[in-house]
């Protein structure tokens, strides 16, 4: 469970990332504090980020308005499922997962995600550009660019080995949203024996991406 230690802890870090110009918080920073909407990364890193502002950031994440509703909502959380005490320590707890797919064009790769499967690009480094990120919802993916393929023969196709997993809450629609955008699947809507509906998209650079739900 998210205890107020680990979002201190969590909120120090944020800081850390921003003084060391590390640019995937700037997309988070952005994304959470309206001030910050507009500007690019450079200009998000270039600008006076305090412990503060990584705190409302982890707030708005979360769905707060501020940190002080923030805390009050973990503390009272804390409360109702409170346990017998222990000695035992808190376990760490993992935010957010964020696959690397590997690309040979990321302008291209990006245009895909965007105009194929509804993505939007959270940031592009570079000039021409080696790296990215895009996000639909909850789901983020990094596109690193490679100059050499990734994979022997056709290994991938024939294994099925995945690049990236994603969980949808409507995964019918998704599939008829895709079919009509003529997206390439490299496995169509299918139920599974273990009761997911999943379907396999193959994109520009032959990643092999799971949607899958109920």
């Amino acid at each position: 469970m998210t205890n107020l230690e680990n979002l201190r802890k969590q909120a120090r870090q944020l800081v850390r990332w921003h003084r060391q110009r590390n640019y995937s918080v700037a997309s988070r920073i952005r994304a959470a504090l309206p001030r910050y909407r507009e500007l690019t990364d450079n200009q998000i890193l270039a600008q006076r980020f305090v412990l503060a502002d990584a705190q409302l950031l982890l707030a708005r994440e979360a769905g707060f308005e501020t940190w002080a509703m923030f805390k009050s909502g973990v503390a009272q959380m804390s409360q109702e499922t409170a346990a017998p005490e222990s000695d035992a320590p808190t376990k760490p707890v993992l935010t957010q997962a964020e696959p690397q797919l590997y690309v040979a064009d990321v302008n291209a790769a990006c245009a895909y995600f965007v105009q194929k499967l509804g993505f939007t690009v959270v940031f592009t480094y570079g000039e021409p550009p080696y790296y990215g990120q895009v996000r639909r919802d909850q789901a983020s993916l990094n596109l690193r660019m490679v100059c050499d393929p990734v994979f022997n023969g056709s290994i991938r196709e024939d294994d099925q080995l995945l690049s990236a997993a994603i969980t949808v809450d409507d995964v019918k629609a998704l599939y008829g949203e895709f079919t009509a955008a003529d997206v390439e699947f490299q496995q169509t809507l299918k139920r599974q024996p273990w009761g997911a509906n999943q379907f396999v998209v193959r994109d520009l650079d032959g990643n092999l991406i799971l949607f899958s739900g109920q």
